[in-house]
């Protein structure tokens, strides 16, 4: 998979999340209705699609909590992003500002932070190289 636009990353990270999410059910023997909220930064508008897709033919439908942030920060009319911007960016502005704020005022009592990553240089893609995608967890309750 080529990178040469930002379309093509959340869909190259939608996979690790996806194992990241399911460890964290078997591990904790949660579901989805657990959490008020599950939020990955950023997978953007494809990336989620294909997050909700996935997680569903695993038998997890989530789309009725789950968000991201790229998603959540960016205007696809109105902003020329593609689908988002950095991961570990759009995840700490919106967990910081927006969801801390939701937790505060007890509008939201658990969720579920899925921060995401891809390892790989600007010649990856050139040498026609995979994208390996990286997620990491957090639960976070009041």
């Amino acid at each position: 998979m080529g990178i040469k636009d930002a379309n093509n990353m959340g869909a190259a990270m939608a996979p690790a999340v996806l194992d990241t999410l399911l460890t964290h059910f078997v591990d904790t023997g949660r579901s989805p209705s657990y959490y008020d909220a599950i939020i990955t930064g950023d997978l953007g508008l494809i990336g989620k699609d294909i997050l909700t897709d996935l997680a569903e033919k695993s038998g997890f439908k989530i789309k009725s909590i789950y968000n991201d942030c790229g998603a959540l920060i960016f205007d696809k009319k109105e902003q020329d992003t593609h689908s988002g911007g950095s991961g570990c960016g759009c995840i700490a502005s919106v967990f910081s500002g927006y969801l801390y704020n939701e937790l505060k005022n007890k509008k939201l009592k658990k969720i579920l932070l899925i921060a995401t990553g891809a390892l790989m240089n600007s010649m990856s893609a050139q040498q026609g190289e995979s994208i390996p995608g990286i997620a990491q967890a957090i639960s976070i309750e009041i």
